[in-house]
């Protein structure tokens, strides 16, 4: 594929002209066949992520705010409406060029919009929504997708023969859903009902939990559970989620499941549901996202949960499309803030977080461009290691700065000691027809001029892995520093069923659409003798990149001939690409992995014990590296928010 500059950022991306045909070598060795003799160059902070696009300018840049929130993403767009709306003086600062950090929406290719980095809506909390009225007052909505899941096979499968397996949502679907697994298990369908009720208990018993800080533990008389629990209720600032958590459990078996899925593999849970390999496979690709785990790893179990945690339409656990993108949701977020009072300035580099090292307090922000800009409290949407590490460096300090940190070497330590590995690989892309599934294949007798109508296999996320061993074998490629040969792909095509993505006429009518592709277990560190001389994803101009796409591609073809000749435009963000435009320290869009070390009271490090407090007086974390975690979820900024306010008595 000829290399273009995409034109949201000027990254390199992989595109073939409207009339091209595309031809590929064979990868069945891939990665090992590539060589490069290229050395990979040591990154500062400085040359880790994208400078702003444009000038920055302040308006009132001498005025003291309230808080300044660094990052507009999803996140710190929420903690700025409650701030707001409390009646502070809110500056939210963005190095981009535009506001929603990874939850945007950009027009990538003239005419095509992309929820480039993040896809999927599913885990925004139903508080932020209601509080904020960001559907009734902002117009944010959500198409569910129905079916939500496809896992198609190929006819010459000797297993499974060309069948096909979808999920369906709603008490409609259940009998559907209930058909398709019956196909290759009449045991499995009957156990489905059990396998949700088991998970939805435990859901159930920890949603409270994401609504909060964790509980202040070190008020708490651990020899009494009830002591906690009374005790906590009194306390309702830091603790009325253990209350509420305690009166969610439905019975003793409650906690031992809990502890269960908390320690095991997801492998071993589905097993003990399930029979057949296509139904636990689709399953275990949530224990996997944005990790390198397997499904056989401990840890696994949590990743599966948390993907299910959330709700859409009142639908528990259901995943959905934000209408327009994801950049929708930013949108609202960010109109609520203004409304509010709140002011959001893009092109906004903060270089260093300011202190008085004499009263052991943030101070305020400085700017690339040297603005000073003084605030009582200093709330960060960044990657943990970002804010301790890149924004208190001494390199970046003037003479009249404290160059040291203002956290102890314990802490700075447990900073840099913490896990970004994630794997995750996404390719955004204009095809000019819906893929063609062989077990399914697409219905042309629409009468549209030889274009296909959607179907249900477009409409929810498909998958291409119909055994667990591909999924543990991903991983262990991952682990060895080399992206997977069969890499785990999950294909979404928005368009299919939010028309306003494609604002190019012609095209929509001609049949084209906009196909996202999140692909797993392509490491951040490549191991240079186990990758052909590759030691970075940026080798040689993007060619060892390149050669990662085509390979996704052609897997895609196995199952829809011809897919890989459909495309348009190509959009490709590796690790290395997802830090550089997003700020996602190491790729990781978690901003931390969510394992089991790295939750609740640790997250992000066990010194917070799960607050968005830091041990400096007035800076606060708000992004989705603090408790509970990652995905589009605004829960961080909003309790990091609450937490403010509970501190200055505001309602």
């Amino acid at each position: 594929l000829p290399s273009v500059s995409c034109r949201a950022c000027h990254c390199l991306t992989v595109g073939v002209m409207l009339t091209s045909r595309i031809t590929r070598p064979a990868f069945s060795h891939f990665p090992f066949q590539y060589r490069s003799c290229s050395t990979a160059t040591p990154l500062t902070r400085d040359t880790r992520y994208l400078a702003s696009p444009q000038s920055f300018h302040l308006p009132e840049s001498g005025r003291k705010r309230d808080v300044i929130i660094i990052g507009a993403g999803h996140n710190g767009l929420t903690a700025a409406s409650y701030l707001a709306k409390a009646g502070l003086d809110v500056l939210v600062l963005e190095r981009r060029d535009k506001v929603g950090g990874a939850a945007v929406t950009e027009e990538i290719f003239d005419g095509f919009h992309f929820s480039r980095a993040s896809y999927l809506a599913g885990l925004l909390r139903p508080k932020v929504l209601s509080e904020l009225q960001l559907k009734e007052k902002y117009g944010l909505e959500f198409i569910v997708r129905n079916p939500s899941s496809f896992t198609p096979t190929k006819l010459s499968d000797a297993m499974y023969g060309g069948k096909h397996l979808m999920f369906w949502n709603g008490d409609d679907g259940a009998h559907q859903t209930y058909d398709s697994i019956a196909q290759f298990s009449v045991r499995d369908a009957q156990a489905m009902d059990a396998y949700e009720a088991y998970l939805s208990e435990i859901r159930d018993m920890l949603q409270p939990f994401l609504d909060h800080a964790c509980p202040d533990v070190s008020e708490l008389d651990f020899r009494s559970l009830l002591s906690m629990a009374t005790k906590s209720r009194r306390n309702s600032n830091t603790a009325t989620a253990l209350w509420e958590i305690l009166g969610a459990m439905k019975s003793p078996q409650t906690v031992t499941n809990f502890v269960e899925l908390m320690t095991s593999p997801a492998s071993k849970i589905l097993h003990q549901f399930f029979e057949s390999e296509i139904l636990k496979t689709t399953l275990a690709t949530d224990a996997v996202i944005g990790s390198t785990l397997s499904p056989g790893d401990t840890g696994s179990a949590y990743v599966l949960l948390h993907h299910v945690m959330g709700e859409s339409e009142g639908m528990s656990g259901v995943w959905s499309y934000a209408k327009g993108g994801m950049g929708a949701i930013s949108a609202a977020l960010a109109q609520c803030a203004t409304d509010f009072g709140a002011e959001i300035v893009c092109n906004a580099d903060v270089q260093r977080i300011m202190f008085d090292a004499a009263a052991d307090k943030v101070s305020g922000v400085r700017m690339r461009d040297g603005t000073e800009i003084c605030a009582d409290y200093v709330l960060s949407n960044c990657t943990p290691y970002h804010t301790f590490v890149e924004l208190f460096d001494a390199a970046a300090a003037d003479d009249d700065d404290n160059t040291h940190s203002p956290f102890d070497a314990t802490f700075m330590r447990s900073v840099e000691s913490l896990d970004y590995q994630c794997g995750a690989f996404k390719v955004n892309l204009v095809v000019s027809a819906l893929p063609n599934f062989e077990c399914l294949p697409n219905d042309y007798t629409g009468g549209n001029g030889g274009v296909a109508a959607v179907g249900p296999q477009h409409t929810g996320t498909i998958h291409f892995e119909s055994r667990m061993h591909e999924l543990e074998t991903a991983s262990f490629y991952s682990k060895q520093g080399m992206p997977a040969p069969r890499p785990i792909i999950e294909m979404t095509i928005p368009s299919a069923l939010d028309a306003s993505l494609i604002t190019d006429e012609d095209a929509r009518r001609a049949g084209y659409h906009v196909v996202q592709l999140f692909v797993q277990h392509a490491p951040y560190t490549l191991n240079a003798a186990k990758c052909g001389g590759a030691r970075d994803w940026d080798a040689d101009n993007g060619a060892f990149k390149q050669q990662f796409v085509d390979n996704v591609l052609r897997i895609i073809d196995e199952f829809a001939p011809g897919f890989s000749a459909s495309v348009v435009h190509c959009d490709a963000l590796s690790p290395r690409d997802l830090e550089r435009i997003f700020g996602l320290y190491k790729g990781n869009i978690f901003h931390g992995a969510i394992s089991l070390d790295q939750i609740g009271w640790n997250r992000p490090v066990k010194h917070m014990m799960g607050s968005y407090r830091t041990p400096l007086r007035g800076l606060y974390m708000c992004g989705a590296g603090a408790h509970p975690g990652g995905g589009v979820m605004g829960a961080p900024g909003r309790n990091c928010a609450n937490q403010i306010k509970a501190e200055l008595k505001l309602k």
